[in-house]
C-alpha cells in the first residue's frame, strides 16, 4: 500500500510540474512573434517580441514561485491528510497503526494551519505596506525582455 501511494504521489507531482513548466507551448520559438524590421532599413533584421509565458520582471517571478510553492504544499498536505485517513480506516483496530494514522492526520492539519497562517501574514504585511504582491515590491528592479 505504501509503495502504491508513493508511486501515485510521484506521478501527480511529475504531471503537475510538467503542466506548469510546459503550459501548452512547444518551444520558446513557437511562442515568440517574429516581425520584420522596416524595409527602409539597410540592415534587414528581425525584431523578436516575447510571447505569452515570458518573464517581464523579477517581482512576477517571485510572486509566481511563492504561489506555486503554496499550491504544491497545500496539495501535499491534503494528500498526507487523505493518506492518514486511509491508514486509519485500514488499521483494523490495531492500536499502533491507529496511533500512527492519528499522528499523520494531526501533522497534516498542523501543516495546513501553518500554511494558512504564513499566507495570511505575507498578504497582511504586503497590504499594510500598500502593496498587492511581490511584483509591486520589486517594481524598480530592471526588467527582462524589454526592447529599448
Amino acid at each position: 500500500m505504501k509503495g502504491i501511494m508513493k508511486k501515485i504521489l510521484n506521478l501527480l507531482i511529475v504531471t503537475f510540474f510538467s503542466l506548469v513548466v510546459f503550459n501548452g507551448t512547444t518551444s520558446p520559438a513557437a511562442a515568440a512573434t517574429l516581425t520584420p524590421a522596416p524595409a527602409a532599413a539597410a540592415n534587414a533584421s528581425l525584431k523578436v517580441t516575447p510571447g505569452v509565458g515570458y518573464v517581464d520582471n523579477l517581482g512576477s517571478v517571485i510572486t509566481t514561485a511563492i504561489n506555486l510553492i503554496f499550491i504544491v504544499a497545500v496539495i501535499l498536505a491534503f494528500g498526507f491528510l487523505i493518506f492518514g485517513g486511509i491508514q486509519w480506516i485500514t488499521s483494523g483496530g490495531d492500536k499502533g497503526k491507529t496511533e500512527e494514522a492519528r499522528n499523520k492526520i494531526t501533522a497534516a492539519v498542523v501543516g495546513l494551519l501553518i500554511l494558512g497562517a504564513s499566507w495570511a501574514i505575507i498578504n497582511f504585511t504586503l497590504s499594510i505596506l500598500g502593496l498587492g504582491s511581490f511584483t509591486d515590491v520589486l517594481g524598480n528592479v530592471p526588467t527582462f525582455n524589454k526592447t529599448q
